[in-house]
């Protein structure tokens, strides 16, 4: 864990083999996309990158005194930045046998009640944060509890370790126990004091978190609507369209709207900083609907299968005619690992199951700049450029005996990345800097 009384301003250096995405490789295509320098340096200072090159040529720009931290048998990636998980359910992750609306009633709420407890939740906070970065996860964007207080333990947390996470408290006045439900009035009261307290404050956001529309009346949904217009800075983080039996229940409940993404719209949740997770059976209306209005999709791989929700069409999302912002997400707990190489190797699997190749560049860039991107983030993370947040993590190619036979054989970068992601596990990452410096979860 990085001490907090440490010197922020103090000058770091670290050096490596740098490896990011400088472009969409989607678009711009894998080898223009790709960028390496096999033997390079990272210079921080005050948590940004300072410069970033080939060590021969930044190495005299070391200020004298300063240790420079050697890698030089891993690869250091730009921090990964999950699109979608929920700290409340760290707990219950391969809680198995149902699909998703009776596994949210036999696992997912009575599992939130206990965040009601301020202690019980800064333990967990405390856990999942260090589960982040033992993975070589930066930033997250985060579902909470209902209660104000699972808010207030989560950040606590990821203050002390300077990350860049953005959580919100769960909007939920029905069709879910009342233990957890809130009013219109209450989340709307709750979540702009939650708000007051934490957006902006060091590299926190806020996010307004209506958990998917079948448990918010139309009058919650328009008190978030009308909370997001007074705080346009602030972000909106949703489910959507991830389960059959789901969508078939939101137009029971809104039979007015057009689709399950037209009720959100209806209610101006549809905008630059709104992120929708799974988007499993969206069509394509919806999908030029988030193109017109710059929303995000959290793609979610392991969560989609593990609840056999469906799979991801993600070419049809990135379609150049009107692409949409995609990033992946763990989901935990219906997703199975906080590692998000991991979970872009399942992501690469749900394409091949759709037909859709994805390369190791495409697969990284979900991870990073395109993830980044779809949290309104791009000028600030997903890359190691300077002026950039310096986080990264560090991977390691050698992490088991497997991994090390099967890297060995390996002909390219590309190829080492793609055997990493379909190996990973935590023990893949080496190490996680966060803000220019090491960040050391407890063990």
């Amino acid at each position: 864990m990085v001490n907090p009384a440490s010197n922020a301003s103090a000058v770091t250096a670290v050096r490596g083999h740098l490896v990011s995405l400088r472009d969409n490789p989607f678009v711009a295509g894998d080898a223009a996309a790709l960028w390496h320098e096999p033997d390079g340096l990272l210079l921080m200072r005050d948590g940004v990158i300072e410069a970033v090159g080939p060590w021969r040529d930044l190495r005299h720009h070391v200020p004298d005194g300063v240790a420079v931290t050697h890698y030089p048998d891993a690869f250091i990636v730009p921090g990964f930045i999950d699109c979608h998980v929920h700290y409340v359910q760290t707990g219950m992750i391969g809680a198995a046998g149902f699909q998703l609306l009776d596994w949210l009633d036999k696992y997912t709420f009575p599992t939130e009640r206990k965040f009601a407890d301020k202690a019980y939740a800064s333990k967990v906070a405390s856990l999942f944060c260090d589960e982040l970065l033992r993975n070589g996860t930066t930033t997250a964007l985060v579902f909470a509890a209902s209660y104000p207080a699972s808010v207030d333990a989560l950040f606590e947390q990821a203050e002390r370790r300077r990350m860049r996470l953005i959580a919100g408290k769960v909007l939920m006045d029905r069709n879910a126990p009342p233990g957890l439900c809130d009013t219109a009035q209450s989340a709307y009261d709750d979540s702009a004091a939650l708000i007051a307290r934490w957006h902006g404050r060091g590299r926190l956001g806020y996010a307004i978190t209506p958990r998917f529309a079948i448990t918010s009346t139309p009058a919650q949904l328009e008190a978030a609507g009308a909370l997001w217009r007074g705080h346009p800075d602030v972000w909106v983080h949703t489910h959507l369209s991830e389960n059959r039996g789901e969508i078939a229940a939101v137009a029971e409940l809104y039979p007015d709207r057009a689709s399950y993404l037209d009720v959100y719209d209806h209610y101006g949740l549809v905008g630059r900083r709104s992120v929708f997770a799974h988007g499993v059976h969206m069509d394509e209306t919806d999908f030029a609907c988030c193109h017109e209005h710059g929303a995000a999709i959290a793609h979610c791989p392991t969560s989609n299968l593990f609840l056999g929700s469906g799979l991801f069409p993600l070419r049809q999302a990135l379609d150049a005619r009107r692409p949409v912002h995609v990033g992946l997400g763990t989901d935990i707990g219906a997703g199975t690992s906080f590692s998000l190489p991991a979970t872009a190797g399942s992501a690469y699997k749900v394409g091949q199951l759709r037909g859709d190749a994805l390369s190791a560049p495409q697969l990284l860039y979900l991870a990073t700049r395109g993830a980044a991107r779809a949290l309104d983030l791009g000028d600030r993370i997903g890359t190691l450029q300077a002026g950039f947040e310096a986080d990264f993590a560090v991977l390691d190619p050698r992490a088991t005996p497997l991994l090390a036979f099967r890297t060995a054989q390996a002909q390219s970068l590309e190829e080492c990345l793609g055997v990493m992601m379909t190996l990973a596990d935590d023990r893949l990452v080496k190490a996680t800097w966060v803000a220019g410096r090491e960040a050391i979860p407890s063990r």
